[in-house]
């Protein structure tokens, strides 16, 4: 199997804000907090613009009161596109708990004698704090493979076997087929199937949330999803999240030389 290298981590997949409205927070205080907090842990964020196409790395060098500094990126191609955009869909993590939102505006000024970026405060922020939506990045050395059939025009079936880069009890994030198959936002793809390794297998029915572009460290594209498991049973839940402590024991035990 061919694993695919991408210049961003694979947790990055965009979710839906309106999926999750009971974790956003909008408050001035709310979002200052979370934005202290990426600022204190020196947290990656993923900045995602001009629809996906393009990305970059940076983390927070200063949360003012109504602005906020981030450190440039190490491209300046992706620099420069970063600041001719309008809106920026940002990612990251703070303490396992995943924080998304949006900034627009960027400009460029001098921080403390480097180059950074400079917006407003976003107007709110996506924080969600179940356990079940953490999402872990599957072992590279051990991939995991979801079997997808999705239904042509002609009626036939397509069988695509999507490389998993991303899973947790609310869904999964994936690579997409070919565009000459139907592969779009909002379709719901019965009879899904991903094999958990010396855990067992889930099966059930997954709705397409987001589909996007990544470019991959060799200059390559590819397509990506994320997707939402539609009313999974309890039971197969139960099952990704024992796969998601048992892999997250054995890279705590390989960390602490123990593996």
């Amino acid at each position: 199997m061919v694993n695919e290298t991408s210049t961003a981590s694979p947790a990055t997949a965009l979710l839906e804000p309106g999926e999750f409205n009971q974790y956003m927070l909008r408050t001035h205080a709310e979002v200052q907090v979370v934005l202290r907090g990426l600022y204190d842990h020196v947290s990656q964020i993923t900045v995602f613009f001009n629809e996906g196409k393009d990305m970059l790395l940076t983390t927070l060098a200063k949360v003012g009161d109504d602005h906020l500094i981030l450190d440039y990126g190490p491209s300046s191609e992706m620099n420069r596109k970063a600041l001719d955009a309008e809106k920026h869909f940002c990612v990251s993590t703070l303490e396992k708990v995943r924080v998304q939102f949006i900034l627009r505006g960027f400009s460029k000024v001098e921080y403390e004698g480097r180059t950074a970026f400079r917006c407003a405060l976003p107007d709110e922020v996506l924080r969600l704090q179940r356990r079940e939506f953490y999402r872990l990045v599957t072992p590279i050395m051990r991939p995991l493979k979801c079997t997808m059939p999705i239904r042509l025009a002609d009626g036939t079936v397509h069988i695509h076997e999507a490389n998993v880069f991303d899973i947790s009890g609310g869904g999964l994030g994936v690579t997409a087929p070919d565009k000459g198959i139907p592969f779009e936002r909002d379709m719901e793809l019965p009879s899904c199937r991903v094999d958990l390794p010396e855990v067992g297998f889930v099966v059930g029915t997954l709705r397409i949330r987001s589909v996007f572009d990544v470019v991959l460290r060799s200059g390559a594209h590819t397509r990506r999803a994320g997707c939402e498991f539609v009313k999974l049973p309890g039971p197969m839940a139960t099952l990704i999240q024992r796969y998601i402590i048992k892999v997250e024991r054995e890279r705590k035990a390989r960390e602490s030389g123990l593996g």
